[in-house]
């Protein structure tokens, strides 16, 4: 892709000039009668709509020269036919300079909201901890709308008394409604996480919270883990995709919730919350937690993506370059951006705790 664009670019370039080549050596060839020279106007036309408006007008001037050179040789001034297009290049050429301008202005425009989003970002999704207790952490988030780069998926870590206790989640819908949504839900998790002295303490106060400020309209899927001193790993589900669990071997399973819970927000009418599952985490484990956007990314045939297949790449010498190395592949596997948010978690169980 990076090869790419820029032999894109270099022949977006060099179009105008091209074009206004080609029109120039048509029009000896055929002569006057033909009646070629108005298409001289689509070289600052080109221009306008790829270059800036300095360029325009240096390949407008460029265009009005060829025009009047083409109209002598024809023996068209003065007359009608030479007059008009000479006021077609003209005109083109003022169109082009206006759309140039325009178009830089968007383009400050979206720079500066890319800017805000990504301060933004920074706030809502602060960088998690590279360690926590016994473990390692990264994370790897890709918004599928590449502008904003801010969607609607969402993460944590935060060691408390009680452990280590993370979540990784995913609002529905998106644009600026849903990271209202991920903010109130970071915010009712950091405040739980810390306050209470269990995971079931933090699963209700979430709940609440949520089913207060989404009042039903919106929902996010969600998983809530708390990794304890005494090696194990607690989960509670709701909704969302089922982390999956690599041992030290190299085997895996997804931690799958006997009974799926509905998402948060959904939870007002009496719906039970979710059952609390329970796994050995040992040293040289590692826990990867995700949203729906890697295991939908698609290719070319409609095929998903398969993770399962793809647990070697778990096994670089640091999370941050097995996440890297996952999320390279997915981009592969999809050829190009995603068409969802998505977010990995990894953490990884320290393999000299086991001397400890």
């Amino acid at each position: 892709m990076s090869s790419q664009q820029p032999a894109e670019a270099r022949a977006l370039t060099l179009l105008p000039y091209v074009v206004m080549t080609v029109t120039a050596v048509a029009d000896v060839i055929a002569g006057p009668t033909v009646g070629l020279l108005p298409l001289v106007a689509l070289g600052p036309a080109f221009a306008g709509l790829t270059g800036g408006p300095r360029r325009t007008a240096v390949i407008g001037g460029l265009a009005m020269t060829l025009c009047l050179a083409l109209g002598w040789y024809d023996d068209l001034f003065p007359g009608r036919r030479g007059t008009t297009a000479l006021v077609s290049v003209a005109g083109v050429t003022a169109a082009g300079l206006l759309a140039a301008v325009m178009r830089r202005r968007r383009e400050a425009e979206l720079a500066s909201v890319r800017s805000i989003a990504e301060v933004a970002q920074r706030v809502l999704l602060r960088p998690v901890p590279r360690t926590a207790g016994e473990l390692s952490a990264a994370v790897s988030y890709t918004a599928a709308v590449a502008e904003a780069r801010i969607g609607g998926d969402l993460y944590e870590v935060v060691t408390s008394p009680g452990g280590v206790r993370v979540i990784v989640g995913d609002v529905q819908g998106k644009g600026l409604d849903a990271v209202e949504t991920a903010a109130d839900v970071l915010g009712a998790f950091r405040e739980a996480a810390h306050d209470e002295p269990d995971l079931t303490g933090v699963s209700s106060r979430l709940e609440r919270a949520m089913d207060r400020a989404l009042g039903g309209e919106r929902f996010v899927t969600a998983v809530i883990a708390e990794i304890r001193e005494d090696r194990t790993v607690s989960l509670l589900n709701y909704g969302h995709p089922s982390p999956l669990l690599v041992h030290a071997d190299g085997t895996a399973r997804f931690l799958e919730p006997g009974k799926r819970a509905l998402p948060l927000g959904l939870g007002l009418h009496g719906t039970e919350s979710p059952k609390p599952l329970r796994a050995e985490f040992h040293p040289g484990d590692q826990l990867l937690l995700y949203t729906d956007g890697v295991t939908e990314a698609r290719d070319s045939r409609g095929t998903f993506y398969p993770l399962t297949s793809r647990l070697h790449l778990l096994m670089a010498g640091s999370p941050e370059l097995a996440l890297d190395a996952l999320h390279g592949d997915i981009v592969a596997h999809a050829g190009g951006p995603l068409g969802d948010d998505a977010a990995m978690l990894l953490l990884r169980y320290h393999a000299h705790a086991e001397a400890s």
